[in-house]
């Protein structure tokens, strides 16, 4: 009886079995969303065979496209944050910049999600699984009436639980808490969000059975003698991943010049224009987890990977543009898998090597090219690690990875979730609402706090650190007291000030940098 009083007063053990129940929770809903998805697309691809014998049918094809965008339509006008990947929407909660209602969120994002990736859009099915995942972590804080910090775990803790169902890769999930999300490292953090992608995962794999998502089957290790290819690979991805970032953040307006078509009810244009795509190539449509897997087996001319480049490339601009449910996680991995594929051809053509060792730079540039555009090595390399299923390639693959995060980030590529969350609160107005709101400041080796004195910073206005985190022990912030790398500061602000108070302190920590 003791050791049970003694386990319920641990904050570690009640995260633990909160963790578990948010897992199991999420692991069921994103696993009903994933088989609805293959079962649609699968029900559309038979029917764009069937209509390739029938032609008569594309008219009410036509007329259903229509309907199913309009519905989309009317449900991101009743609940804006359902449209887009919802990963920058996550960011904004645990970040307090934007407050959601989970219930409206789960179910609208589902039923939407169904019908704009189920119908064959380039979209990813991992961006709004992650976004139902941290609706179900913060409903379960809401009905156990946990506080503003639960809350913040718990819905962080859901959305790599959904990561960990959408693609059986527990450790990405948690990978993608810390470094997407969260960008630093909390013990309890890190506690509840593993046990919820253990968890979810143990759910999906009961689903849809022990093999990867993207079972390609054992690899040999690649030669040493082939590595300068390989770190030619990621400047590549580096160069592209800038120029997918550019036009993702020009969609809005290029979208906005669109006379004819409310912006409410964008979706028509991709719902229409996927009809001859999939009337010609039907085996193309969808977020592409079927294309990486086909890629290597379909034998293609140089000229026709890059028609299919071109080809995935636009139509996951205007899929993604028009604001529906639906994310570019499994479109980018599909975009870097052909770029591995182009680059191999090409560089088969130019150098001699052997041609068993082209499907690796199709998994090495999966891997690149995600890293190049979410700034997320760690992520990307074990999310392609767990997918594949083979651990083998870990060292080219963060080669890749690391030659294309060096190129993007000379190019001054930002990360993309972090740039779509500042364009979706560019419109907030910073204005004191009087609500306080706490967040956490990592101490990083290279910040300007590093071994400062608190008093010895130029705090913004309406800041006040509160007390550090330093290990398992948090400390009791004074004028006096040094900050060391590693502390995690409490800082506690103006609710309606968030935004702003956290870009000062940003540019207040890049400070050392400039000041050697």
């Amino acid at each position: 009886m003791d050791i049970y009083r003694k386990l319920m007063a641990d904050e570690r053990v009640i995260y633990l079995m909160k963790g578990t129940l948010v897992g199991l929770s999420a692991g069921f809903i994103v696993s009903l969303f994933r088989l609805g998805i293959e079962f649609i697309l699968e029900t559309v691809i038979e029917g764009y065979h069937f209509m390739q014998e029938q032609p008569i049918w594309l008219i009410p094809w036509v007329i259903f496209s229509v309907t199913a965008a309009l519905i989309v339509g009317k449900l991101v006008k009743s609940e804006p944050n359902i449209k887009g990947s919802g990963i920058p929407q996550v960011e904004g909660q645990v970040q307090g910049l934007i407050s959601l209602n989970w219930w409206p969120v789960l179910w609208k994002k589902f039923i939407g999600g169904l019908l704009a990736i189920g119908s064959g859009l380039f979209l990813g099915r991992e961006g709004p699984s992650i976004q139902l995942g941290s609706a179900v972590g913060q409903g379960i804080s809401n009905l156990t009436k946990g506080d503003d910090v639960e809350e913040k775990i718990l819905l962080s803790s859901g959305a790599g639980a959904g990561l960990a169902a959408a693609f059986n890769a527990p450790l990405a999930g948690l990978m993608f808490v810390l470094e997407e999300v969260h960008h630093n490292f909390s013990p309890l953090l890190a506690i509840t969000t593993f046990s919820s992608a253990l968890v979810a995962n143990f759910v999906s794999l009961n689903i849809f059975g022990l093999t990867p998502a993207l079972d390609i089957g054992m690899m040999n290790t690649i030669p040493i003698a082939y590595y300068g290819l390989v770190i030619g690979l990621g400047i590549f991805l580096g160069l592209n991943g800038w120029l997918y970032t550019k036009v993702v953040l020009v969609l809005p307006k290029l979208y906005g010049r669109l006379p004819f078509i409310p912006a409410r009810y964008n979706a028509i244009l991709p719902f229409l224009l996927v009809i001859p795509i999939g009337y010609f190539l039907p085996q193309v449509i969808g977020g592409g987890s079927e294309l990486i897997l086909h890629l290597s087996n379909w034998q293609l001319s140089l000229g026709m990977l890059l028609g299919l480049w071109v080809l995935r490339f636009v139509f996951s601009m205007v899929s993604y543009g028009a604001n529906v449910p639906g994310g570019i996680f499994l479109p980018v991995l599909s975009l870097g898998a052909i770029l591995g594929a182009i680059y191999g051809k090409a560089t088969l053509s130019l150098f001699s090597f052997d041609p068993q060792y082209l499907p690796h730079f199709i998994i090495f540039a999966m891997a690149g090219y995600f890293t190049a555009i979410g700034k997320a090595p760690l992520t990307a390399i074990i999310l392609v690690t767990e997918m594949v299923g083979g651990m083998n390639q870990l060292m080219p693959l963060a080669i890749c990875s690391f030659s294309a995060f060096v190129t993007a980030d000379l190019l001054g590529v930002d990360p993309i979730y972090e740039s779509l969350l500042e364009r979706l609160i560019a419109s907030h107005d910073s204005k004191r609402n009087g609500k306080k709101y706490l967040f956490d400041l990592p101490v990083r080796a290279e910040s300007y706090f590093s071994s400062k004195e608190i008093r010895d910073v130029r705090w913004p206005e309406d800041v006040l650190v509160t007390s550090i985190r330093r290990g398992q022990q948090n400390v009791v912030a004074t004028g006096k007291t040094v900050m060391q790398t590693g502390d995690v500061l409490r800082v506690l602000t103006d609710l309606g000030l968030a935004k702003t108070v956290q870009e000062e302190l940003k540019q207040l920590e890049k400070r050392r940098l400039f000041d050697t």
